[in-house]
């Protein structure tokens, strides 16, 4: 009698796996590719010679004076420790930095695109791949990129960077790579980054912006302390001189290993860049009437409107220019800390929100230069505007319960005065949220059940924005609130900032041309109490957190911006900040011998501006 061998049918059911896999393998599309688009295809063609707002004949020479504002003790940007240059207002216009150079650029802060909102070009990287479910990515490293001390970068050295970041850098890094489950070096100059899940078009544009740091050259130096030795880079510029705290100076690097590549033709024309940093904004403009620096980045309306008369400018050795732009505001406003009381109610939120009379200050402060932000996405297509539809709707309507009745019945709007005081129906109107939170006007005084008045501070780190401050201070003061405004040098303020250790800031929060990753730290629940998160106002928000998982996991255009523009509309009606204001143009004075091409519409693109 024949028995059949058990070992047969398992050896044909290997093989029949083996097959199938092996079928999925062959069927699978892998893209391998110069840049990299979100949504479709990015905009330059491989064989693109330069960007099209770049000169690509520009002179190269030179030395172009800066400021910089405040002050830095360190210059290392990667950990929580210290502000660095970069950190500083307005660094990151100028184009050179103490960066390190990342896989790719066009998103992140290093080289951002001037003409597209969602696509990165490779740098260290030559190109990437990955299939079409996005669950892992290749980046193929240019065997000619080195460091500046002449060490070729390599894959160990990106490995080496990952680690570093996510085990010692700032909780941004750490937020930033947490979906990642793993890395494979699969040569000396390419490397695999496997994702926790698939369907993460955002995760590699995230992953292009990672610094590549010398493996060599960290391996045993304390990474997480303050430092100002210049670290080794491997980018167009090295920093040649440093007075802590005080002034910079960079020196183009003669044998830079990308100078001629198409994604930097054009650019970091001058050779040399000096920064002198003031921790005056008054200061600084006096000087640079006086001839000590050559670019203003103007932030104040009453300047740009009475301050720019003076005979460098009537000569026209000094240009003044308003450029308008497309680039998303920062989500600018007052930001309450939602981990105290009594902000921990909504009602109290709204209520002290409508005592901001913005109309009043554009008009007696500002020259009317601004507008009011009605949205965290100003200047953008992600701004929440009329009713929801469409797919923000559907976004929406599954917490229809856990969110307030108007949000789907009204537009969200601010109470809009004439500019010359609260109106008393506005005052009525905040004084019932009041009541619904359980706080009583009583002898002149607001007060809770408890009898405790209501009384909070402001913590500034810029005295300039305490003028902004002192008529809400009024406003406030008519139904009984006392307002203290507190102002402290810059290592108080972050660190109070780090600890969530103040009940209200005015600050921004940088917004990009594709939202991402940064509106994690910015919202999520998760980074409510991790040290020297974004999320300053303590968001603790299921709703939120959901949208902020279609926005990251959006693989259109479309699901992007309805899931933004819902975002929007939540954070909106529950009232974390009051908004503030923003303009759609950059206010900047020049030097004439300072030559542009034409401004593109998502950068002011210094980094593309040479001398006469």
């Amino acid at each position: 009698m024949l028995t059949r061998s058990p070992i047969r049918p398992l050896l044909l059911l290997l093989v029949l796996l083996l097959t199938a896999s092996l079928s999925g393998l062959v069927d699978a599309a892998i893209y391998r590719q110069h840049g990299y688009s979100v949504f479709g295809l990015p905009r330059y063609a491989e064989d693109f010679s330069h960007l099209d707002y770049v000169n690509p004949e520009a002179p190269k020479g030179g030395t172009l004076r800066v400021m910089g504002s405040g002050t830095f003790d360190t210059l290392n940007p990667y950990t929580l420790k210290g502000t660095s240059p970069i950190a500083t207002g307005n660094f990151y216009q100028y184009g050179i930095s103490e960066l390190n150079e990342p896989l790719m650029v066009g998103s992140g802060i290093y080289d951002p695109s001037g003409d597209e909102p969602f696509s990165a070009y490779g740098l260290i990287a030559e190109s990437l791949e990955f299939p079409d479910d996005r669950s892992w990515v290749v980046f193929n490293l240019r065997p000619e990129a080195r460091f500046h001390d002449g060490r070729s970068i390599t894959a160990h050295d990106v490995a080496f960077s990952y680690r570093l970041l996510r085990e010692q850098g700032h909780p941004n890094y750490r937020a930033m790579l947490q979906d990642v489950a793993r890395y494979d070096l699969l040569g000396p100059h390419r490397i695999r980054f496997i994702f926790k899940q698939a369907d993460n078009p955002l995760l590699i544009l995230r992953l292009g912006e990672l610094p590549v740091l010398p493996e060599h050259y960290w391996r045993d130096r304390p990474f997480g302390e303050t430092t100002f030795e210049p670290a080794l880079n491997s980018g167009p510029y090295r920093i040649s001189e440093v007075a802590p705290g005080r002034r910079l100076v960079f020196e183009r690097v003669r044998n830079y290993w990308g100078r001629d590549l198409p994604i930097n033709r054009g650019k970091y024309n001058v050779d040399r860049m000096e920064v002198e940093f003031y921790r005056d904004n008054n200061v600084a403009f006096e000087a640079f009437k006086a001839g000590e620096f050559d670019i203003y980045l103007e932030h104040k309306a009453s300047n740009w409107a009475n301050a720019y008369d003076f005979p460098a400018v009537t000569s026209g050795a000094v240009l003044k220019r308003a450029i308008q732009h497309e680039i998303p505001a920062s989500t600018q406003g007052l930001f309450f800390n939602t981990r105290r009381a009594p902000f921990d109610r909504r009602e109290v939120r709204q209520a002290l929100g409508m005592l901001f009379d913005f109309e009043w200050s554009n008009r007696v402060l500002f020259h009317e230069a601004y507008r009011r932000s009605l949205s965290y996405f100003p200047n953008s297509p992600f701004s929440a505007t009329g009713l929801p539809a469409g797919q923000e709707f559907l976004f929406l309507e599954p917490f229809r319960q856990h969110l307030p009745p108007e949000l789907f019945l009204q537009p969200f709007t601010l109470p809009v005065t004439d500019g010359r005081g609260i109106p008393r129906e506005t005052l009525r109107e905040a004084v019932a949220l009041f009541n619904r939170a359980g706080w009583k006007l009583s002898n002149g005084r607001l007060q809770n059940e408890a009898g405790r008045p209501l009384v909070f501070e402001v913590l500034l780190v810029n005295p300039s924005l305490e003028r902004i401050l002192l008529p809400w201070r009024t406003n406030l003061a008519r139904l009984g609130i006392e307002l203290r405004v507190r102002t402290v040098d810059r290592a108080q303020y972050k660190a109070r900032l780090d600890q969530f250790d103040f009940d209200m800031i005015l600050t921004t929060l940088p917004q990009s041309l594709s939202p991402g990753h940064e509106q994690y730290t910015y919202f999520h629940s998760s980074q409510r109490n991790v040290k020297g998160s974004r999320n300053y106002a303590g968001i603790d928000n299921p709703v939120v957190d959901a949208l902020v998982d279609e926005l990251l996991n959006a693989r259109t255009r479309n699901r992007q911006v309805a899931a933004a523009r819902a975002l929007d509309r939540v954070l909106l009606w529950e009232h974390y900040m009051i908004p503030n204001w923003y303009i759609d143009y950059h206010r900047v004075a020049h030097r004439s011998y300072l030559r542009s091409p034409a401004t593109p519409p998502y950068s002011l693109a210094i980094r593309t501006w040479w001398m006469d």
